[in-house]
């Protein structure tokens, strides 16, 4: 580091992609973390130091390799152990299935028979188990010298293994030929010596192929882990902008907003007032077309007759109004002398009426 307890930005992604990519499990961890907490960029250092790629401890992870190698071993021997007992087993239902359908010769039958006996001897001498000083009593009484007493003759049991390894070698090689007509499937056709080499071979290519499969695993999760990465460092990035955006809404928002509404207003303002210029040109146009010079003179001589007229109107109105005042003057005497020459005119008129309607009547 380049002081003591604190790095550089450029340490610190060296930081981040040397150990928290290896010996650390997946974390989001930035270099601004680090950065802002020397002291835990310098714990990472230390204890990337003490441990493997696995994230175990050096001595943990030699002690789990040794064990994984005497668990292969022991898992190694016991797969040869099962194979043979599998092949043997498959031999006997092969007897069994024979005896139904073809008649054996006595050879046959005599392998057969030895090598059942000498299984079933071993399986339960097996299963009897070691001897223990303090031992329970043994399943059924027996013991396995019982047992070894049903052994078959040595002689037969010699004879059966010469035959029992050509035959175990003659299964497993079809056993061999299947696998590898699976595997490759172009092989069925080639010759006996021909898949024998690819079976010697078989085994290499599976395990190539298995390292293959292993070291696709390992980068993609590699990649799995750098896709982590990304999406944290991006998701940061966007709330980084997002944050952003969001000051500079509330810094420039309203100040663009007032602008933006001073705009509208002058724009409207400015659209009405030609909305007005337009009706009132519409109006104008309305009346040029109906009005023309003549019918203007003929109202305007029409206006001055209502005029003059209306004046005089005004000047007997105005007479009417003083004769009132003067009538007014005389007060309630003038009003009995109205009603009374109201009265006089009606009964004159009355009887100006009956005397033309007489004088119609004798003519």
């Amino acid at each position: 580091m380049a002081s003591g307890d604190f790095c550089s930005p450029g340490e610190g992604m060296e930081l981040l992609q040397q150990v928290c990519s290896k010996q650390l499990p997946p974390c989001h961890l930035r270099e601004e973390d680090l950065l802002q907490n020397p002291h835990f960029s310098k714990l990472l250092l230390s204890l990337s130091q003490h441990m493997d790629e696995c994230g175990l401890s050096l001595i943990l992870a030699k002690e789990q390799t040794q064990a994984w190698k005497e668990v292969r071993l022991h898992k190694t021997k016991w797969l040869r152990f099962e194979i043979l007992h599998r092949v043997i087993q498959e031999l006997l239902v092969d007897y069994y299935v024979k005896i139904q359908d073809t008649n054996l010769t006595s050879e046959d039958k005599k392998f057969h028979e030895t090598l059942e006996q000498r299984l079933l001897v071993t399986e339960l001498t097996q299963l009897l188990g070691p001897r223990q000083e303090t031992e329970v009593p043994s399943l059924l009484g027996l013991e396995k010298s019982d047992l070894l007493e049903l052994m078959p003759p040595s002689e037969d049991c010699v004879w059966m293994r010469a035959r029992l390894a050509l035959e175990v070698e003659e299964l497993l090689k079809k056993k061999c030929f299947t696998l590898l007509c699976y595997h490759n499937p172009d092989s069925d056709s080639d010759g006996e010596t021909r898949k024998a080499e690819k079976v010697g071979k078989l085994a290499e290519v599976l395990m190539d192929e298995k390292q293959q499969c292993q070291d696709a695993k390992s980068q993609q999760k590699e990649q799995m882990v750098l896709l982590e990465k990304k999406s944290a460092t991006y998701s940061q990035v966007l709330l980084r902008c997002l944050a952003l955006l969001q000051r500079l809404l509330q810094e420039h928002r309203l100040k663009a907003q007032s602008e933006l509404d001073r705009s509208n207003a002058q724009y409207l303002e400015i659209k009405c007032s030609t909305l007005i210029l337009k009706l009132r040109i519409e109006e104008l146009k309305i009346l040029s077309d109906t009005y023309t010079a003549e019918k203007v003179e003929v109202h305007r001589l029409i206006r001055d007759r209502l005029e003059g007229a209306i004046h005089l109107q005004e000047q007997d109105m105005e007479k009417s109004r003083q004769v009132l005042n003067t009538y007014e003057v005389l007060g309630e005497e003038f009003d009995r002398l109205v009603k009374e020459y109201t009265q006089l005119k009606q009964a004159t008129e009355n009887k100006r009426w009956a005397l033309q309607e007489f004088d119609k009547a004798y003519r």
